[in-house]
């Protein structure tokens, strides 16, 4: 009998050890204590994260993020964290996009808060979860201003410099976050279900180490619950200088990197009018680029010649332009391989910004290629709201998507250099980018 309780007892003992182990063989380490293998640089300078000490130190400047290099579904993932700086401010986002939203430092997801001494009825920092920038999550429990977003049931949360623990368990778009040892926070029909895992860089020094995860079982998550592919884009503005740009006595003080917005007063003082134009230091042949950008300044009333979808100007019965009044705020545009007339415009003209207009206008052109380079629609947000250009240049053929609504589709530039450096044009005014993301074809 004691024979036989001790031989069963063996067994058990040995079988839990196995399923331990096992379970343990199931982690896999999201970083190496080393360096920075398996993670990208969404849109912060190369400096934002670095491995130290066992560590990813966030310097917190500029605001963005690092994404993992692949997508994650259903897991489980423990991290430690602590900021360096009495409410400091960072997180870690899960599924979400690999490109920022427009006009915005961070993509789509699921936020997993990670902030220090701040309470207020609203948001606090003992792990909040919520949606950002188009996700959707319905929280665990009611936020009290109707907010996509989960208070703590109970505060867990150690003050800066200590450690803090997270353990976040994320099956079949259900979320649930345990904070030091205990779970305090989630969420259920979150959409997306599946995609990148981010840190966050936001205004203070942060830390991250033991950062391991370990996968579940697929549920098969439906097109329309996967975050956006990565591409292979890569950010050619750092948010804290103008690295990778073309520095030109006269334009210090008037192109100001503004965290990640990049603030341009108009007044350049460079000498030659093609200095003026803020022009990357690489060329580029065939690309595919996203820059977001809007117009600041106070608009003030002007009238333009409406244009005709042939590029021609619509005349009356005089034959004089059809003139229209517009709000004008200001005017700027991006700049192709190195041409001023290679211009994607930014505007408030009545056309709409995305035209060609040394194209459009110039009358040596066969009619079908003036017709192209025209917008088919008017597709800018309201005035002092962000829009995103994404770009696609190809041999000649350049495509303009504005707000998702493609306008130019493979016009004709005869002509255009074959490789060149990309501007950001100076118009005398006012105008304001972000998000500039560029990828080789």
């Amino acid at each position: 009998m004691i024979r036989t309780v001790f031989v069963v007892t063996v067994v058990l003992i040995h079988e839990l050890t196995t399923a331990v182990a096992g379970a343990e063989e199931n982690w896999a380490p999201l970083f190496n204590g080393k360096d920075l293998s398996g993670w990208v640089i969404v849109n912060v300078a190369p400096t934002t994260f670095t491995a130290r000490d066992g560590m990813i130190v966030s310097t917190g400047k500029p605001t963005g993020t690092m994404r993992t290099e692949r997508m994650y579904e259903n897991f489980v993932m423990e991290l430690e964290w602590r900021h360096m700086q009495k409410g400091g401010n960072a997180g870690v986002f899960i599924w979400g996009d690999p490109l920022t939203h427009v006009g915005q430092p961070f993509s789509r997801g699921i936020e997993v808060q990670v902030l220090d001494g701040r309470e207020t009825k609203d948001y606090t920092s003992d792990g909040d979860v919520f949606s950002i920038w188009g996700a959707s999550m319905k929280p665990d429990r009611p936020h009290p201003s109707g907010w996509e977003r989960c208070l703590p049931s109970e505060k867990r949360s150690k003050p800066s410099p200590e450690w803090n623990h997270y353990r976040i368990t994320c099956n079949n778009g259900v979320l649930k976050l345990a904070v030091n040892g205990k779970e305090v926070s989630g969420g259920s029909m979150c959409r997306p279900r599946k995609g990148y895992i981010c840190l966050e860089s936001e205004g203070s020094e942060c830390h991250f180490r033991n950062l391991r995860i370990q996968e579940l079982p697929s549920t098969n998550p439906s097109p329309d619950e996967i975050a956006s592919p990565a591409k292979g884009f890569v950010p050619l503005y750092t948010g804290l200088d103008l690295t990778g740009w073309r520095q030109v006595e006269g334009q210090a003080g008037h192109w100001q990197p503004k965290d990640w917005v990049l603030h341009y007063d108009g007044k350049s003082e460079a000498k030659e009018s093609k200095d003026k134009h803020l022009w990357t230091a690489k060329e580029y042949g065939d690309f595919e680029m996203v820059v977001d950008w809007r117009l600041t300044a106070k608009s003030v009333k002007k009238s333009y010649p409406v244009v005709l979808p042939s590029g021609e100007n619509k005349l009356d019965e005089k034959g004089q332009p059809v003139m229209k009044e517009v709000d004008d705020a200001g005017n700027s545009g991006i700049l192709l391989r190195g041409s001023e007339d290679a211009q994607v415009n930014i505007c408030c003209y009545p056309v709409g910004s995305g035209e060609i207009t040394a194209f459009r206008t110039n009358k040596q052109l066969p009619a079908s290629v003036r017709a192209a380079v025209t917008p088919k629609e008017v597709a800018d947000a309201p005035l002092g709201k962000w829009n995103r250009f994404l770009i696609t240049l190809k041999g000649d053929r350049v495509t303009v998507v504005l707000n998702d609504k493609t306008i130019i589709d493979k016009a004709q530039l005869p002509g255009i250099p074959s490789r060149g450096a990309i501007g950001l044009q100076h118009h005398n005014e006012v105008v304001e980018f972000s998000n500039i993301f560029i990828r080789e074809l």
